[in-house]
């Protein structure tokens, strides 16, 4: 979908270029983040896709066809752009931002209406925002509204310039996740910028690491960055955490789990003490039929008959098949069981996964 062929950027007055040499090929439907230190040329690069800047060698193809050949106001039309503060029109309510495009390449107003009710419902923004004013939303909503605006003439190619970077941590996190499961549906090609490599690992398909002046020095799947990095430069500025940051690549759901310690509600209170004693956890899941009650310990099975007659506790740490192997990790160092239950709808139990476990797939 957009081909980069030896593109260069040069400044008069500067000796060295801003970008030199750049040659990068993005599929359609990919999601790319480009990364780097400061000065190596991401927001140069994504600008000159759509022509906010010239470059001075080299092709761009969009779809086969050069930028450099396409009128820049009809090019930008068709590609959406998403910067780090939404650039929303102050003055304008939140339905005619979104509408801006669409007016602009002479949609009806009908066609507008139902396209703004499906972005609406898309990011989950409530109608009665639609009149409101951007100073009116929280950072997290303008953010929304900002992407539905880039989506809203349903372009093929998207540009996002540290999309994510001016809201706190959670409401990042909640748009991240909302950017995957939209992502996921639409499968827009997408090309953004970010100084996050945590960010960049999450959401791309590859990662484009670029060095200062541009330099290309890995682009590759972050699973491939993170496990074999192509030098000391890109060994660097992953960081020296590659090993737990690959945990959130791998889903729950992608591994073996344990089966832990399990009996049933009617097993004896002498069958569950002898479990107990066997995994050396101090505690047994009670699981009836498939589905978890809870766990209990050998105190409270003291003057019980059956491992069913204390009433199981829940359990703090839950993670399903989607969850990743780092949220895993969270959730079994913040457990007092030392373990997090895999469970899966309803409740049904899967087994469980221990910091030993996890850290085979750390080191793997």
């Amino acid at each position: 979908m957009i081909s980069l062929e030896h593109v260069e950027k040069r400044y008069s007055g500067t000796a060295a270029p801003a970008v030199g040499d750049l040659t990068l090929e993005i599929g359609e439907g990919e999601t790319v983040a480009l990364v780097g230190p400061s000065g190596c040329g991401k927001t140069t690069t994504l600008k000159m896709i759509n022509r906010l800047i010239e470059p001075t060698g080299g092709r761009i193809l969009l779809d086969s066809t050069n930028v450099l050949d396409q009128d820049p106001v009809l090019l930008r039309r068709g590609i959406g752009y998403v910067i780090q503060h939404t650039g929303l029109l102050p003055h304008r309510t939140i339905r005619q931002n979104i509408s801006t495009v669409p007016r602009l390449v002479a949609w009806n107003d009908e066609r507008i209406a139902a396209r703004i009710a499906e972005l609406i419902e898309i990011f989950d923004l409530d109608a009665e925002l639609l009149d409101r004013y951007p100073a009116e939303l929280s950072g997290g909503q303008r953010q929304r509204v900002g992407v539905a605006r880039a989506l809203a003439a349903d372009p093929p190619v998207m540009l996002m310039d540290e999309p994510f970077a001016a809201v706190d941590p959670i409401v990042r996190g909640r748009l991240q996740d909302q950017f995957l499961d939209i992502q996921a549906r639409l499968r827009k090609t997408i090309v953004f910028v970010t100084h996050d490599v945590d960010e960049a690992i999450k959401l791309s398909d590859r990662m484009a690491i670029l060095n200062v002046g541009g330099v290309l020095e890995q682009f590759a799947p972050p699973e491939t960055v993170l496990r074999e990095p192509e030098n000391d430069f890109v060994r660097e500025f992953v960081g020296a955490e590659r090993g737990l940051k690959r945990l959130a690549l791998i889903k729950v759901g992608d591994i073996e789990v344990d089966d832990g310690p399990v009996v049933s509600p009617s097993a004896s209170a002498d069958e569950a003490r002898r479990v107990i004693d066997e995994a050396g956890f101090g505690w047994v899941s009670v699981v009836d039929e498939g589905e978890l009650l809870g766990w209990v310990d050998r105190h409270e099975l003291e003057g019980c008959a059956t491992a069913g007659e204390p009433t199981p506790r829940p359990f703090s740490a839950y993670v399903t098949a989607r969850d990743s192997l780092r949220q895993a990790l969270d959730s079994v160092v913040t457990s007092r069981t030392a373990a997090a239950v895999v469970v899966s709808e309803g409740q049904h139990y899967r087994g469980i996964l221990t910091l030993e476990r996890i850290s085979k797939e750390i080191v793997a």
